[in-house]
């Protein structure tokens, strides 16, 4: 069991850091959105290769960062039940979502968005629109790394939950011992 809490310890710490990189395309959204809306309100005036990289850094950013926001258990889950649960009832039941629900997700999306995207690659497919932004097939091909990266964080919680499950670990979500929380 250690050995698997190790590798869940280096994905994690993988996860973090790439969360540390694309967290500040937020920023980047933002203040391009910002340029967009001012040129076109206060100047009449726009470029739809702008217009575009809103859409690719928003993407990029949430399609990256989606392996870590679960890591930080900040992911979308209705807690009515779920909060008043004992540690190792929630592990239980996160390990049966990681089993029954996140990994054949995860699958399913690498699976159908893999043509997808060497298609667009195998095309030299070019941008959306004349003028745009021209690096659709690398916009497509964050699906199906999504889908590798979430499935990655999906193993690394499921290895944290049988450890909570058989008394290695106190928790499965690392960062609540170090808050606190646990």
């Amino acid at each position: 069991m250690r050995l698997l809490l190790r590798v869940a310890d280096a994905h994690d710490a993988l996860t973090s850091r790439l969360a540390q990189g694309v967290k500040w395309l937020a920023l980047a959204v933002v203040l391009v959105q910002f340029v967009v809306v001012v040129l076109r309100y206060a100047y009449g005036s726009s470029f739809v290769w702008m217009q575009e990289s809103v859409i690719y850094v928003h993407a990029t950013l949430f399609m990256l960062a989606i392996g870590y926001t679960w890591l930080v258990d900040q992911h979308v889950r209705v807690d009515v039940f779920y909060a008043g649960w004992t540690v190792r009832r929630q592990a239980a039941v996160d390990l049966a979502c990681v089993v029954l629900a996140a990994l054949p997700f995860c699958a399913l999306v690498v699976w159908a968005s893999y043509d997808y995207a060497l298609r667009s690659w195998m095309q030299d497919e070019g941008p959306m629109a004349l003028g745009g932004v021209p690096f659709v097939p690398a916009l497509k091909s964050l699906i199906p790394i999504m889908g590798v990266l979430l499935g990655l964080q999906a193993v690394s919680v499921g290895i944290r939950c049988v450890a909570v499950l058989t008394g290695a670990a106190p928790t499965h979500f690392p960062h609540r011992q170090r808050q606190g929380e646990a």
